[in-house]
């Protein structure tokens, strides 16, 4: 094949050869910072001046590279900084249960608390990994650092700040058992060879994105290619993702996210320091120092404070929304890079009115900043925007979102009248 081949979708193309790639499972928590989302297995990279003068490589030979890397053991530094024009460090304090990490409960220290700050600002982490059993993701502050460690059947988090202790046991088929490494059956991706992936991954190219070989670049000291994956359709909020991959390992070294409109990127992260010996047994023990405060885990699950209500009551939260899905009302317009979800809820409702008492004060705030009033033949509605998901609620309560224009969803809504 070609360099320039393509490959349908970034999920398509690379979410699924880091699913394959030992490392990126084992350090998939650490790239909570990536998000979004989706993002994504971020283990990423900082590249410093100078090309490197390296064999010329395809699209299709980079991927294989990827997939059949098979580093388990690292350590290293990477700062991530990301900006998706949200105030998400106000935003997580006042909705996210125990946001902030000021909780009166003694839970400050959980995991899903303290790594929602990654998704905003700049962060520097230091992390190790030592196969599935082991691993260390610590988030450094100016005077403190927060750190999660999984030691074989236990995870432990600490928050030197707070002087609190979080302790679980790690989930099932996370540490190194019978059951680590087996993949469900009919796993997309589960090519039998990294060529035959690579081959499936660039074979289903369509006419939406654009996967090339774009360069060099010295990351962390190491040689690197340069992947880039664009789309083609017009109409994404999303303007390219560049990955930097390891030469010599295959390991993706660094990953940039930018938005169609320039400016920022969305999300840069990378390694400033990378090694691929096996880290010290140490690193990866823990003792709670004298007088810390612990909570553990099953006392959230049983809901013995507020925290832990809430949490306990996510889970039905969440099933509300997979109802209104399994109702008949999920629905996704266009594909590729301008796939569209459209939910229409129940009874045709829309977001709660100001002053209702239905929503706080907070969040109808933080709505308000972001909303542009719009208009079509769908009736009215407002966008909320960031700088990579927009999402229309019409006032009839159908609800338009994706990584698309404001002027996408009008027209998707506009569609969907007719």
């Amino acid at each position: 094949m070609a360099p320039n081949d393509s490959a349908e979708t970034i999920g398509e193309a690379t979410s699924t050869v880091v699913g394959r790639r030992k490392t990126a499972r084992y350090i998939v928590p650490v790239a909570v910072a990536g998000v979004a989302a989706a993002t994504i297995g971020l283990v990423p990279a900082l590249a410093s001046s100078g090309d490197p003068d390296l064999p010329k490589i395809s699209a299709q030979e980079l991927i294989e590279k990827i997939a059949a890397s098979d580093e388990e053991q690292l350590s290293g530094t990477f700062k991530i900084s990301t900006d998706l024009g949200l105030p998400l460090d106000g935003l997580a304090g006042s909705l996210v249960p125990g946001g902030g990490g000021e909780g009166k409960d003694g839970g400050a220290a959980a995991p899903q608390d303290k790594l929602m700050e990654l998704t905003s600002g700049t962060h520097t982490l230091r992390v190790a990994a030592d196969g599935p059993e082991r691993q260390k993701l610590s988030v450094l502050g100016d005077a403190s650092e927060y750190s999660v460690i999984h030691n074989q059947d236990e995870v432990w988090a600490y928050d030197s700040k707070s002087d609190e202790v979080y302790h679980a046991e790690a989930p099932e088929g996370r540490d190194g058992g019978e059951h680590a490494e087996k993949a469900p059956k009919g796993t997309v991706g589960a090519a039998a060879t990294p060529k035959d992936f690579a081959e499936k991954a660039l074979a289903a190219a369509g006419d939406t994105t654009s996967v090339t070989v774009d360069g060099t670049a010295q990351v962390a000291g190491r040689d690197a290619y340069q992947l880039l994956i664009k789309p083609k359709q017009s109409g994404s909020t999303i303007g390219s993702v560049r990955i930097a991959v390891d030469a010599e390992n295959g390991v993706p070294l660094k990953f940039t996210l930018s938005a169609a409109s320039g400016g920022k990127a969305v999300v840069d992260a990378g390694f400033t320091k990378v090694d691929f010996a096996k880290p010290a047994a140490s690193t990866f023990a823990f003792t709670p120092p004298k007088g810390a405060k612990v909570t553990e885990a099953d006392e959230l699950e049983t809901g013995k404070d507020e925290r832990g209500a809430a949490q306990k009551a996510l889970p039905g939260q969440l099933a509300e929304l997979d109802g209104l899905a399994g109702e008949g009302g999920f629905n996704v317009i266009g594909k590729g890079w301008t796939s569209i979800a459209e939910i229409k809820s129940p009874g045709g409702k829309g977001l709660p009115e100001a002053g209702s008492g239905d929503m706080p004060a907070e969040a109808q705030g933080f709505l308000d900043a972001l909303g542009d009033k719009v208009t079509g033949k769908f009736g009215s509605g407002t966008v909320f925007k960031t700088r990579l998901v927009n999402a229309l609620l019409t006032d009839d309560g159908s609800v338009y979102v994706g990584a698309v224009t404001k002027d996408a969803l009008v027209r998707a809504a506009d569609a969907a009248a007719k």
